[in-house]
């Protein structure tokens, strides 16, 4: 098998393994009590306690000892590298909303970043005052309308929705590193990014620990609240059609 029919089969895999979870998830039945926004809490449950098990066990371990061991520069450069790599895709996703100056902005960082700054190790950009903004296809889904449907919990990935599974399916499938040929390269580019954003968040994970009492709902709600804001700001501007959610009956918004 080529590594050209690797990559595509890896593809394949990533948004076939997506795409089950979301059409899994819908079949799952849901008591009478069940929070409005999260109908699927028992399935939900069951793979947040996968992902933490792997978290655990895994993947914070290795984040911890790569953030002692690895000096902040180098850790910078690495976020920088991927932050990179997410911008031209931003850029995309911008134009698609019909935000002209973000789509703009974002690709003036990735040309400027991946020229002048090694291939977006160094954010010359961010030191010339072009901001990021970090858009995705999930987003571009609710800008038109498209409503997140109930809250969804994946495999690995976390948090999401039935809308936002969906969008990163397409964002998936577009993605720099996962569309390398070379399968060496791309895998240990795919577990940089993994460990590197894991890292990013140990400081975070550690106060929910000590401050939720239930870290699933917190979680949650965490996530709910955020991306509803998102699409509530494009509404504010102007620009977004929304998705049919009625802001005034979000008894979970902290206005």
């Amino acid at each position: 098998m080529t590594s050209t029919h690797l990559t595509f089969a890896t593809k394949a895999s990533k948004g076939a393994l997506l795409s089950a979870t979301v059409v899994l998830a819908a079949g799952c039945a849901t008591g009478p009590d069940a929070n409005p926004r999260d109908p699927l809490e028992p399935f939900n449950r069951s793979v947040y306690q996968f992902n933490d098990a792997v978290d655990t066990a895994v993947l914070k371990p290795v984040a911890t000892v790569y953030q002692d061991i690895t000096p902040s520069p180098i850790r910078t450069g690495v976020g920088n590298f991927f932050g990179n790599l997410g911008d031209l895709w931003s850029s995309v996703n911008a134009g698609l909303q019909l935000r002209p100056r973000e789509a703009t902005e974002n690709l003036m960082r990735f040309s400027v970043n991946t020229v002048f700054g090694l291939a977006g190790v160094l954010d010359i950009a961010s030191e010339m005052g072009i901001p990021r903004t970090r858009l995705d296809f999930g987003q571009t889904l609710g800008r038109w309308g498209a409503p997140a449907g109930a809250y969804l919990v994946l495999p690995i990935f976390g948090s999401s929705s039935v809308r936002d599974g969906t969008g990163l399916v397409v964002d998936s499938s577009v993605d720099m590193v996962s569309g390398l040929n070379h399968v060496p390269t791309r895998n240990s580019l795919t577990a940089l990014r993994v460990v590197d954003t894991r890292a990013t968040y140990l400081r975070a994970s550690s106060l929910l620990e000590e401050a939720a009492l239930d870290k699933y709902s917190f979680t949650r709600d965490l996530y709910l609240n955020r991306r509803q804001s998102q699409i509530d700001d494009l509404i504010d501007k102007g620009i977004g059609l929304g998705d049919g959610f009625e802001r005034g009956k979000d008894t979970n918004r902290n206005d």
